[in-house]
């Protein structure tokens, strides 16, 4: 279901009408790099378009439904899951020009934003008001809000705060025939009907198009303050996230980092002085009142302590905090230091599952002796990235393939989910029914083909064939 080559000319000429021809891009070189996201996937689109308004979109969104043309929504392209690439060519809505900021409401607490809104820009700016945007994704320096609604990101900060779904009080939304509806409210509270916000987020572009987002905000923590802490075994560093939960403690962040990410950091960043005999790592982040973090803080140091933690390492200023940090997010980049390939999972588990989820994936890798594991995330939440590294060739991604599929097996048969973040995409929608049952699967379907009949928006996305 591609535009045909013959009518390329005609269609320009008809969608330079519809969003002005300095917002329709048609050359192979402006559209190559659209083809991909963050999985590398390469699906060349036929046309990239960038509205500014709603009109635009909804325009655009008529004119695909009448001809059957597919219509890809992309905000930074910064996905894991295919979410954004256009599987079968057609149209790429491109919002980076959909990025305004229209109100921020202090007395609200509410935001309405485009869906081009980069994050971390949202949260600065809120931040100006003593306000806080608690969804905190790894990519925030660059992804956007549509995007983050469009698959209910997730980040650091969901153990306490929750995830991008718990702050979407309303959604303006264009309809695969080009209709316009409003969701939800802008108040703290709405029971009225059906929620279809919280339908629409999460949904991948596969339901409608976001062309409005407001957002629930937060008063702004007085004062936040890290811990990073190492551990000689994991067992020692989740059983002392375990316990610092039991306590009635709810850190801002609980990261957990396995003995393999901490070697390539060591070798990514040689600066970072980390001990020898480190084989987990707990990076802790509390917030709130400076009394309260002042006291939880010193719960949480005598807590992992002891846990036989034999070293931690306490931050109390901005600058600290961002070193602390440092190892954290230099885990990504530094996973290259393995392999030139990486699989990125974002299994989610019950938290007294933890420890279970990390033996099998221990045993499981037993049988891939040429494939590497990295295991780290959002351990409060149960929230862990498998890192699947291996070398380039069809063989050796085969095999992570199998090991990927074992994986997921194990986490759904002890109560998790194959996706607690990134999305299903493309990429995951095989695996779908490992957690989803017929029954479910098919309403979910049933709602796609209600909003969507002609299978216009997002195609591929989601659901197996």
């Amino acid at each position: 279901m591609v535009i045909i080559k013959q009518k390329k000319s005609a269609l320009f000429e008809d969608f330079s009408l519809l969003v002005g021809r300095e917002n329709v891009l048609s050359t192979i070189e402006e559209r190559i790099c659209y083809a991909c996201d963050g999985t590398k996937q390469k699906y060349l689109p036929d046309v990239v378009l960038r509205p500014h308004t709603t009109r635009h979109v909804s325009d655009v969104l008529r004119y695909a439904y009448k001809h059957e043309i597919p219509v890809y929504p992309r905000g930074a392209g910064s996905g894991l899951t295919g979410g954004a690439v256009p599987l079968e060519g057609g149209i790429v809505l491109d919002f980076t020009n959909m990025n305004k900021i229209a109100e921020i409401i202090p007395e609200d607490l509410t935001a309405t934003v485009e869906p081009g809104v980069v994050t971390q820009t949202l949260q600065s700016e809120v931040a100006k008001y003593k306000l806080f945007y608690p969804p905190d994704p790894a990519s925030a320096a660059f992804s956007t809000i549509g995007g983050n609604v469009a698959e209910c990101s997730g980040g650091i900060t969901g153990l306490k705060y929750g995830v991008t779904r718990d702050y979407i009080l309303s959604l303006e939304v264009v309809l695969a025939d080009g209709s316009i509806i409003h969701t939800g409210r802008k108040t703290l509270k709405s029971v009225t009907g059906y929620d279809l916000t919280r339908l629409f987020v999460g949904s991948e572009g596969t339901l409608g198009v976001f062309t409005q987002i407001t957002v629930k905000l937060l008063p702004l923590p007085e004062k936040i303050e890290t811990l990073l802490t190492f551990f000689k075994t994991p067992q020692e560093a989740v059983k002392a996230a375990n316990q610092i939960i039991a306590n009635n403690l709810l850190p801002r962040a609980l990261e957990f980092i396995d003995k393999s990410s901490i070697d390539c950091i060591c070798k990514y960043k040689q600066e970072m002085q980390i001990p020898a005999e480190v084989n987990a790592i707990l990076l802790i982040e509390v917030d709130g009142k400076e009394t309260s973090v002042r006291t939880e803080l010193a719960l949480i140091e005598k807590i992992v302590a002891e846990n036989h933690a034999f070293k931690a390492i306490s931050a109390k200023t901005v600058i600290e905090r961002e070193t602390l940090w440092e190892v954290r997010r230099a885990i990504s980049p530094a996973l290259y230091k393995i392999a030139p390939c990486k699989i990125n999972e974002d299994i989610c588990v019950p938290r007294s599952k933890i420890l279970e989820i990390l033996q099998r994936i221990t045993d499981i890798h037993k049988r891939y002796p040429s494939l590497h594991v990295a295991n780290f995330g959002h351990i409060g939440d149960g929230n862990i990235h498998v890192n699947i590294m291996h070398q380039e060739g069809s063989q050796q991604h085969t095999l992570a393939e199998s090991m990927i599929e074992e994986i997921l097996r194990h986490t759904v048969a002890v109560g998790g989910t194959i996706s607690g973040e990134h999305g299903i995409g493309n990429v995951k929608s095989k695996y779908v029914p490992l957690e989803i049952p017929p029954g479910e699967l098919q309403i979910m379907k049933d709602i796609k083909h209600l909003f969507d009949p002609k299978r216009i928006l997002n195609p591929g996305k989601m659901f197996p064939d």
